[in-house]
């Protein structure tokens, strides 16, 4: 259990204690870079303006730290990726007391593209009260495999989606005076390829395109995470 830093034996995956918390994103229209007004809480959304940024594969968000064997690992401040206004942010009020999350972790994006393929990425991050980013956990999805993984479909552009992103599972202590945040682009390379928007086949040319990617959340579209949480005895 990271953060407690002990190792604890379980008798069931996930834990059947689990109570699965909802997080949804919220902003005025501007959650571009961590200087945005993104915001993340337990309230539904109402009616709220979308999130949009320009994906430019030959410009991808950088892979910085994590799960990966390509470039260094592990965790790293992610505020230099988060000052791009192709990544947006959506950061929790701070926390009052410990925050255990132990299991596994999804997203669920409402997103529109400009493009008839096209990638989402999510990360889970922990700000430290100092301000450091803390990579936590992160995942990804094709438009073309939003359904299914065997049989692929484009996307029509300018048309709202359901995303699911699978960002696997942690178990990590949110320590009082941290607040929780996620992060959404298109990109996290290398630890991922690039899409290059084109909707061709994979790696079958060299064209790139950019893409207006279009995020909402609101009534209709509520673009959420779902924690694993743990209460605390």
């Amino acid at each position: 259990v990271m953060g407690d830093n002990v190792w604890r034996e379980e008798q069931e995956w996930p834990l059947a204690r689990t109570q699965y918390t909802t997080y949804y994103l919220h902003s005025q229209g501007s959650a571009n870079s961590l200087h945005g007004n993104g915001a993340l809480s337990p309230e539904t959304p109402a009616e709220e303006p979308p999130d949009s940024y320009v994906y430019d594969p030959r410009d991808p968000v950088p892979t910085r730290g994590g799960n990966t064997l390509v470039i260094p690992m592990g965790v790293y401040d992610q505020r230099p990726v988060e000052e791009r206004r192709d990544v947006l942010c959506y950061t929790s009020e701070t926390l009052t007391r410990p925050l255990e999350i132990t299991g596994p972790i999804s997203v669920k994006l409402y997103a529109a593209s400009s493009a008839p393929d096209t990638d989402f990425t999510a990360k889970l991050v922990v700000v430290r009260p100092d301000g450091y980013a803390q990579n936590l956990a992160d995942g990804i999805v094709r438009a073309r495999y939003r359904d299914s993984r065997a049989d692929p479909s484009p996307i029509t552009p300018g048309t709202i989606y359901e995303y699911n992103i699978d960002l696997w599972s942690t178990s990590y202590v949110f320590p009082p005076g941290s607040r929780i945040r996620v992060e959404i682009a298109s990109a996290n390379f290398p630890r991922f390829d690039r899409n290059p928007n084109t909707g061709q086949a994979l790696f079958a040319d060299a064209e790139l395109q950019t893409a207006t990617q279009t995020i909402f959340h609101d009534a209709t579209h509520p673009s959420r995470i779902v924690l694993p949480v743990i209460p605390r005895t």
